[in-house]
């Protein structure tokens, strides 16, 4: 029970930090309006979206792994939007030396081929335990 009330009063205090710094910088605008596109981008496309296609998958055979796939996709993008949509030329060349696209291509080709292992496993498994 400590340890809850520690650390939601961390928390706490990690906001109050946030809301100063925002203050003294004079950037509440800009978090305003990036904290309502966040809002909007969520519930007008990402939602719809990742209901749609768990709508499509409902009835596949291998819907498990799909799944898996999707989401592990899914958090990969995340990480690597910021870096493939940042306009520019980084500040600092060394920072972001790599091809974050072509390196995003390929994760996404080893997640596919991931989970199109693991459905193929799982039915050889199958097939082994029915004869």
């Amino acid at each position: 029970m400590r340890a809850r009330y520690v650390c939601g009063a961390l928390g706490v205090a990690l906001m109050a930090l946030g809301a100063v710094l925002v203050v003294r910088t004079g950037t509440a605008w800009d978090v305003a309006v990036w904290l309502v596109g966040a809002i909007v981008l969520h519930d007008g496309v990402i939602a719809p979206l990742v209901l749609a296609v768990g709508l499509l998958i409902a009835a596949a055979p291998a819907r498990g792994a799909v799944r898996g796939g999707l989401i592990v996709a899914g958090c990969l993008t995340l990480v690597a939007l910021p870096l493939m949509v940042r306009p520019g030329a980084p500040p600092n060349p060394t920072a972001l030396p790599l091809d974050y696209v072509r390196n995003w291509l390929v994760l996404m080709g080893v997640v596919a081929v991931g989970a199109g292992a693991l459905v193929v496993v799982r039915r050889v498994l199958q097939r082994r335990r029915r004869s």
